[in-house]
């Protein structure tokens, strides 16, 4: 996904975002050391910022993070890794957020166990992310459309292997909702950067224009010792 996109994407929810983090995560003491996983061009990191004392982001994608530091505030850091291997020891985090991201991770399940590593006891994990079918067949449609899309899909995960991932850490949910969300293709190819020729191709197998997707928003403790 291009920079323009994500930015432009980002603005428009950006209003709906602060207030669903605010609300699932706070209250707030105002001391918490928060991170946020695969952050992009910042969102997360961003909503947070006003509510904690330091908020780490971090992406494999440098473009993102140089698009992410030019609005950051002064407890807002950005640095340069993966998901998959976060570089921070065992329990540095009071929050780690993880934000439309695990359907872009080859291995989601070890994602959501470096998500736990890095938590505190009694800690809060918070993902976010567009759901899957339960019907596989559907689910083998939506992930072909949507890697047309984006060549960085992965796969779309229902919702109860969200809910498996979270158990197999032993993290125990405290809330979740399922939101949904209107897509307006075309405007995504043209922010996309698609040329005619893509475009075409994409749109053969794509839903009804515009479509409706399915966010899962879960937010779970980590156990205390």
């Amino acid at each position: 996904m291009s920079v323009e996109l994500r930015l432009a994407l980002q603005e428009r929810r950006s209003a709906d975002l602060a207030e669903r983090v605010r609300r699932l995560l706070g209250p707030f003491t105002g001391t918490e050391a928060a991170l946020d996983a695969g952050c992009g061009t910042g969102s997360v990191a961003l909503a947070l910022a006003p509510h904690v004392a330091e908020v780490v982001g971090v992406d494999t994608r440098e473009d993102y993070l140089e698009a992410a530091r030019a609005s950051a505030p002064a407890n807002v850091r950005l640095q340069q890794a993966d998901v998959m291997s976060l570089p921070f020891g065992y329990a540095e985090f009071d929050l780690v957020c993880c934000h439309r991201v695990l359907h872009h991770v080859r291995r989601p399940e070890l994602a959501v166990s470096e998500l736990a590593r890095v938590a505190r006891p009694g800690g809060k994990i918070f993902i976010a992310d567009q759901l899957g079918s339960i019907d596989p067949l559907v689910n083998l449609e939506q992930d072909r459309f949507e890697r047309l899309r984006d060549e960085t899909h992965q796969r779309l995960l229902p919702e109860a292997d969200i809910r498996g991932f979270l158990d197999a850490n032993d993290l125990v949910l405290l809330s979740s909702e399922v939101t949904r969300e209107q897509v307006d293709l075309e405007e995504r190819l043209e922010l996309a950067g698609f040329d005619d020729e893509e475009r075409e191709r994409i749109r053969g197998p794509a839903p009804a224009r515009p479509y409706d997707i399915e966010i899962g928003w879960y937010v779970a403790r980590k156990a205390r010792v």
